[in-house]
């Protein structure tokens, strides 16, 4: 003879799989905010490592008559305005536009952040520093130089 399970034990089911549901749910919840919070974070620690470390926007954002910085043309290239202090003869005359990192590719970047080596394996040229990023600074880097509008943006 078959019988029924008693209510409670129905209660107590339908009470587990809500709590599944309502977990899954706020998991998912979670790591989207959480993926979010990363994206901005990453851009805040590449503006950090652009403007305060590296000090990329002294050689790649141009000067105005006063030899200023011109935020309104923030990274968008330069004259290089350094001279070195002996005869060079691979001494770069242009910064290139960082502004939305439009020539380099996410590897290009890598290569050049973490290596010292340009997008066709040439070495970088002075007076851009060689520096040895760990991977994450160099992607915090890029999220942060793709966000800067670009003059043709």
């Amino acid at each position: 003879m078959k019988t029924n399970p008693p209510a409670s034990l129905w209660i107590a089911i339908l009470l587990a799989a809500s709590i599944a549901v309502t977990t899954g749910a706020s998991i998912q919840s979670t790591s989207k905010s959480n993926s979010k919070e990363t994206a901005a974070g990453d851009l805040k620690r590449g503006k950090y490592l652009v403007e305060e470390v590296a000090k990329c926007t002294e050689c790649h954002t141009p000067r105005d008559a006063q030899g200023q910085l011109d935020r309104s043309r923030w990274l968008q290239g330069a004259p290089i305005w350094i001279t070195p202090v002996h005869p060079t003869n691979s001494w770069a005359e242009n910064a290139p536009v960082l502004a939305g990192f439009p020539s380099f590719s996410d590897a290009d970047a890598a290569n050049i952040l973490e290596k010292g080596v340009g997008p066709r394996g040439e070495v970088i040229r002075p007076p851009m520093h060689i520096y040895h990023l760990s991977h994450e600074d160099a992607l915090a880097i890029v999220a942060y130089l793709r966000s800067v509008p670009s003059r043709s943006q």
